[in-house]
């Protein structure tokens, strides 16, 4: 787990000066060490988090003996043993116990697919083959590990982990007004652009080839699509869920520094620690603890740690304790509005002293369908193959006379969702609509259409809306929040974060499995259901999905009302255009006797704040950039 930047087809001078930028900017993500090679055509960086082989013979960038190919890696090849012992028959000697190692190897062996085929894990990797003249970058499939990268004019490319370390190095371009308007719509920028212009991310699931100036991006994985009907029982599921998870669960408990697991009074992480259990593991799982507060989970993951058996830590924090969201704006190279992401900031400052490895339930819920819209779409998906064409196109010039009625607000999005599809299920969300009705975008925004708002509504996308949201949302909401939310979040304290519930082999069995079965009798993941009841008791697998969080819509106009107010009497968004300050006054006075602001408030104070955070990076950073142009 660390910080990665390479320079390719640059002069080597300026390169070696711009990757040392970017590596300075990384130092929280890997706080351990740092290389940096050099070759005529490439420059390749690295910021350590020491996982595997803590030694100096781990350290990155890392080359073979004759130098002509290197690589930098940020993740966790989680099958790494098992590879080097292929190597090994093949002929090839180890000098380092890590799995950076492997992939130089694998490399050379089997060339990039087939190494890319075998890898399992959760990574981000830049690789240089100086002979070829070509660098590779790849992301994992699910996108846990994030690459940022920048293309110029002269056929030049330039990667690193965050948009923050290529701007540190001068490679970014203003800020990307659609970019901007995806922020205020969703409190994150998907993975379809930057906040800047001329950076781009590399998709999930992608690998980017340059040569000789020419860069060529390519898919190299799709979870598979759910099948309408299988011979599979719900028995057969649950087993096969449970064999999975308990391989996954024991591929990540290696490493050669203190590993620990995350562990809720719910399903997901209640599982993991069952697996550990189960695997014989040692360690010690965390809970965080909100004292006083009724979303409080302690005292029900205490009783599932007293059930399995496992030593078990209750950390409190007291939300009050948050007095700014200075971490959040420092955590994250973009915008980043996702308000439990304070929380996990928080709980990594706290398990950081004491475990560099932590197991967390994540994906569970994504895959085994356990959000009430899974549920409620599903619904509406099967009902969509009973209206007729004509039928649930008249429905539409229907809406506008069901609209006055507020009681009919919740039958007619659903109709909504069964006629119009995914298109319908998108409109239905108050986001950018409503900055527009309360005026409160400046001109900068003039003109800029959100796609996601451009879809065409139609009776045939209703009757494949669970589908098209599931894909909709593992492009968007589960990459640009949840995995960034973890990534961000345990990084900036140089927590590395393992999610069995993301095992590729795991996945691709759940996401196969009929909608059907996973709601089976309307029960949202209903097959983690049966396999919590089997190994962690009726009270744990009934359980409601909680977590975390932070009230940060409430603080808004309570506790950092006097900040909000300030930053809104001049505001750099307001100076540069893209806000209207006193309309967001209007609105932020108004929202105070309802005691909650709405989310449009809410992230706009997250943009202000991060905004003026790159700006004090931007003139701190000046000299170096004079240094870098005079090269």
């Amino acid at each position: 787990m660390c910080g990665i930047a390479g320079c390719i087809g640059f002069g080597s001078d300026v390169a070696a000066f711009q990757v040392r930028a970017m590596m300075g900017s990384l130092v929280r993500r890997g706080p351990d060490d740092a290389g940096l090679h050099c070759w005529n055509d490439a420059v390749l960086g690295h910021r350590r988090l020491s996982i595997f082989d803590l030694s100096e013979a781990g350290r990155q960038p890392m080359v073979t003996p004759d130098r002509k190919v290197g690589v930098v890696f940020n993740g966790a090849i989680y099958n790494f043993r098992e590879l080097r012992q292929e190597l090994e028959s093949c002929g090839y000697h180890f000098n380092s116990n890590t799995d950076t190692e492997i992939l130089l190897h694998g490399y050379r062996e089997w060339g990039i697919e087939r190494l890319l085929g075998r890898l399992h894990g959760m990574f981000a990797i830049g690789l240089w083959d100086d002979d070829a003249r070509k660098c590779y970058l790849i992301r994992d499939r699910l996108g846990v590990k994030p690459i940022y990268y920048t293309t110029g004019s002269d056929g030049s490319l330039a990667f690193a982990s965050t948009a923050r370390a290529l701007r540190s190095a001068g490679l970014a371009g203003d800020l990307n007004p659609l970019a901007m308007a995806e922020f205020l719509e969703f409190g994150y920028v998907t993975d379809a652009r930057s906040i800047y212009e001329g950076i781009s991310k590399l998709r999930a699931g992608h690998m980017l080839q340059w040569s000789d100036g020419v860069v060529r991006e390519s898919r190299y994985w799709s979870p598979p699509a759910a099948v309408k009907h299988s011979s599979v029982t719900f028995d057969e599921a649950v087993e096969g869920t449970e064999r999975l998870l308990l391989d996954a669960v024991k591929m990540r408990l290696f490493a050669d520094v203190p590993v620990g697991a995350l562990l809720s009074g719910g399903i997901d992480s209640g599982l993991i620690c069952w697996a550990i259990a189960r695997l014989g593991g040692n360690l010690t799982a965390y809970t965080i603890a909100t004292p006083n507060d009724p979303e409080d989970e302690s005292s029900d993951a205490a009783a599932t740690a007293r059930t399995l058996g496992i030593p078990h830590r209750i950390l409190p924090i007291r939300p009050e304790e948050i007095t700014s969201i200075d971490d959040l704006t420092a955590a994250y190279g973009e915008p980043f509005a996702c308000s439990s992401a304070l929380g996990m900031l928080q709980l990594s400052r706290i398990i950081k002293p004491e475990a560099t490895v932590l197991l967390t339930g994540d994906g569970g819920d994504d895959v085994f369908l356990g959000y009430p819209e899974h549920k409620h779409l599903w619904a509406a998906q099967r009902m969509a193959h009973s209206i007729p064409g004509p039928l649930a196109r008249s429905w539409y010039s229907m809406r506008s006379l069901a609209e006055r009625f507020g009681a009919l607000r919740r039958p007619m999005h659903f109709l909504d969702y069964a006629t119009g599809g995914l298109a319908a299920v998108v409109a239905a969300h108050d986001g950018w609509p409503n900055y527009q009705r309360h005026e409160l975008l400046g001109e900068r925004f003039a003109g800029v259409r959100l796609p996601q708002r451009e879809m065409e509504w139609s009776p045939a996308a209703g009757r494949r809306v669970l589908t098209d949201m599931l894909a909709y949302d593992r492009d968007g909401r589960f990459v640009g929040e949840y995995m960034t939310k973890v990534d961000g979040g345990t990084m900036f304290h140089a927590l590395e974060a393992r999610s069995p519930f993301l095992d590729q082999k795991l996945w691709e069995f759940a996401s196969a499995l009929p909608y059907g079965l996973r709601l089976r009798k309307g029960q949202l993941k209903a097959v983690l259901r049966e396999l919590a009841r089997r190994h962690l008791g009726p009270a744990v697998a009934r359980g409601r999905k909680r977590g975390f969080t932070i009230p940060a819509q409430r603080w808004l106009v309570r506790r950092w009302l006097p900040q909000a107010q300030e930053v809104f009497r001049n505001s750099l968004l307001g100076r540069e255009g893209w806000i209207n300050d006193s309309a967001v006054l209007v609105h932020l006075e108004s929202s105070v006797a309802k005691g909650r602001a709405p989310l449009q408030l809410w992230y706009l104070y997250v943009l202000e704040n991060w905004l003026r955070h790159e700006k004090l990076h931007e003139s701190s950073s000046s000299p170096l950039m004079a240094a870098i142009a005079e090269v």
